[in-house]
């Protein structure tokens, strides 16, 4: 275990869930408003502040001045800023605004510059996230399966069989494209429409994938045909341990049947709901045959390890260098997913209540246990999200000033200080409004309303 693993072993589960959502939030934001920093100062800007989350009303945590600028870490974690000399942000500051333009202010500087301050933040958390994401890959994940090993196929759940996928299929491409790991084969973008290739029996066939799936997933469309299951706890009082299912026994089989992966047996025990039946495991080299009452929502009461089955699949490990390869992958991935999304979103073909989280929900995500590999994962992924979120053109947010500056660069004429302060109140209020409503919905969604 790691220190903050033994640190927060015996802490509720809500402090653990703010905690790693602040660590979390503390990384993005500081790397967001690095960013804007670095561009200004490269510019020659003055930088009178540098803050991780807001100082509303003055108060902060802690500041330390160095140069002439004051570096502090505020009361409010849902995000930060940089103040930057003649620009007109968050703090509002009219009285500097009405003095003569200075060489080192925002105003004064071509509108290619201050285009470059502005893009800043999201650039960084594009890069961020790519490279988090890469971190994750080499780290936590550490090899993956290539398609081409897979040649008997995989797993199709329900869901995927309902859309016309069978057992043993082999994906050879989606949406055109040749998947080289098994996680290829079902991209984020797939869940909004698209189309899978399969080879089944010597044919190609194409599977369209309907545009609303994303409604409909509870569980993944394929799993590996292979996999080694491992009891690793089994619940007191349960089923299981009336059936002296033991922890370190393997999965072999439901009622005679024999099961290669977890969604088998799932599927297997599922359809002895309400009765009782016969579990083969393996334990400690031997097959051993358990008879177990199966309740009628099909689970009799362990945690399972699940892991590939290396010896049917040979591995490929992850290099730095495919690392960061795959990792710009999956960070574009995310990128593009929010792109469709937010468009299904404003043709109200999403319901607003089920797409959009407030810190409380996205503390939910993380979860009661401190886990360092969900840990980055979800912060390389809301890294990209806060890079989109930011780069949509709505006064107050790091887009509305660039539609602004573009509008110069565009005519040859600013657009007038009046304009851009009325627009950033106008902002401000409406993302402040959104972010009430959103933690609302979050609360009431906690108590199951």
């Amino acid at each position: 275990m790691t220190l903050l693993q033994i640190i927060f072993a015996e802490v509720p589960g809500g402090l653990v869930m703010t905690g790693q959502l602040l660590l979390s939030l503390s990384i993005l934001v500081f790397v967001h408003e690095l960013g804007h920093f670095l561009a200004a100062k490269a510019f020659g800007m003055r930088v009178d502040k540098f803050y991780v989350f807001f100082d509303f009303g003055g108060k902060k945590i802690f500041s330390i001045t160095k140069g002439e600028t004051e570096y502090g870490l505020g009361w409010f974690p849902l995000g930060g800023y940089v103040k930057i000399a003649g620009m007109i942000d968050e703090s509002m500051d009219k009285e500097q605004m009405n003095t003569e333009p200075q060489d080192w202010e925002f105003r004064s500087k071509p509108a290619w510059q201050r285009f470059i301050v502005m893009i800043g933040g999201v650039v960084m958390n594009v890069i961020l996230g790519v490279i988090i994401y890469a971190f994750w890959l080499n780290q936590y994940q550490e090899r993956y399966i290539p398609v081409a090993e897979m040649q008997e196929g995989v797993y199709a759940h329900e869901l995927a069989r309902d859309l016309g996928f069978e057992t043993g299929d082999r994906v050879v491409a989606v949406n055109g494209s040749t998947p080289e790991r098994y996680k290829d084969i079902t991209p984020l973008k797939i869940y909004f429409g698209g189309e899978i290739t399969v080879e089944r029996d010597g044919e190609i066939k194409d599977v369209k994938i309907p545009g609303d799936l994303f409604k409909q997933i509870k569980e993944p469309l394929f799993s590996p045909l292979y996999e080694k299951v491992v009891v690793q706890r089994v619940f007191e009082g349960s089923n299981a341990e009336k059936g002296n299912l033991e922890v370190g026994d393997v999965i072999k089989g439901v009622d005679g049947k024999e099961t290669t992966n977890f969604a088998s047996f799932g599927e297997l025990l599922r359809s002895h709901s309400g009765k009782s039946t016969t579990i083969a495991v393996n334990r400690g080299g031997e097959l051993v045959t358990l008879n177990v009452d199966v309740p009628e929502e099909g689970k009799i009461g362990f945690e399972s390890n699940v892991t590939t089955d290396t010896e049917k699949y040979p591995m490929k490990d992850y290099t730095w260098g495919s690392s960061l390869r795959y990792g710009s992958r999956e960070a574009f991935a995310t990128f593009v997913t929010q792109v469709i999304g937010f468009g299904k979103l404003l043709r109200g073909k999403i319901p607003v209540r089920d797409s959009v989280q407030s810190p409380v929900g996205i503390a939910t995500i993380f979860g009661s246990v401190w886990d360092w590999s969900k840990f980055w994962l979800l912060t390389a992924m809301i890294s990209i999200v806060l890079a989109f979120m930011n780069i949509l053109p709505i006064p107050a947010l790091d887009g509305g000033h660039i539609v602004f500056i573009g509008i110069e660069m565009i005519t040859g004429k600013p657009v007038s200080e009046t304009v851009i302060e009325k627009a950033q109140v106008v902002g401000m209020v409406f993302l402040l409004t959104l972010m009430v409503l959103v933690v609302g919905n979050d609360i009431l969604k906690l108590f199951g309303i």
